[in-house]
């Protein structure tokens, strides 16, 4: 009795034609990946940008408002007049120079927020602005928390020292004064989510 065998070819696929399905997925999944981040981080530069030009009007309107905030009562005789001004007051004082200095980098840096529009990959721009920024930050909050103490001294004195507020004598040296402190916060506001909006780009790459 004959032992009968059936034999079947299975037809094996060339290396080649192996070769050429192994690389599509791969290409799928490098092509989307790398858009979609580019056009979130581009949407937080530009917000960066637009955040950046309202910290500068806010610095600016708080250093020159405190830069003429002088006011001369009224009554005053040829040897004796009564005048209140910013640098009667070393607070106030570093409280312009720093202003300004906070306005002149916050325009030096627009250019380095524009190229972070550009190339909204790049991690440089980004890593020096949240540097640069966070000092920028911590030289307002000192300016603004310094000059805040000042102001309330003007309103309300202090009794225990013997010290009588001004703002009663001293009305529109005291209003610009304090209007100047407060758009001077509204900058450390702006700073606040500049230095967040750096370190959630930062963090996604």
């Amino acid at each position: 009795m004959k032992n009968e065998s059936t034999i079947i070819d299975v037809p094996a696929e060339s290396s080649s034609a192996m070769k050429g399905k192994a690389p599509l997925i791969g290409v799928a999944k490098d092509h989307t990946t790398p858009n979609a981040s580019g056009g979130y981080k581009r949407g937080l530069s530009i917000f960066d940008f637009l955040l950046r030009l309202a910290a500068i009007i806010a610095a600016s309107v708080a250093a020159g408002t405190m830069f003429t905030s002088d006011e001369t009562l009224p009554f005053f005789t040829q040897f004796l007049q009564f005048e209140a001004g910013y640098d009667d007051l070393p607070t106030y004082q570093f409280f312009v120079i720093a202003m300004s200095i906070v306005s002149g980098y916050l325009v030096l840096s627009l250019p380095i927020s524009v190229v972070t529009i550009v190339r909204p990959l790049a991690t440089a721009p980004r890593l020096l602005l949240l540097v640069l920024d966070t000092a920028a930050l911590a030289f307002n909050m000192a300016a603004a928390s310094s000059a805040a103490a000042i102001s309330y001294l003007a309103h309300n004195g202090n009794q225990n020292t013997n010290w009588l507020p001004i703002c009663q004598q001293f009305g529109d040296f005291c209003l610009k004064s304090s209007g100047a402190v407060v758009s001077s916060f509204v900058a450390v506001v702006f700073f606040t989510i500049l230095v967040v909006l750096s370190g959630v780009a930062l963090k996604r790459h």
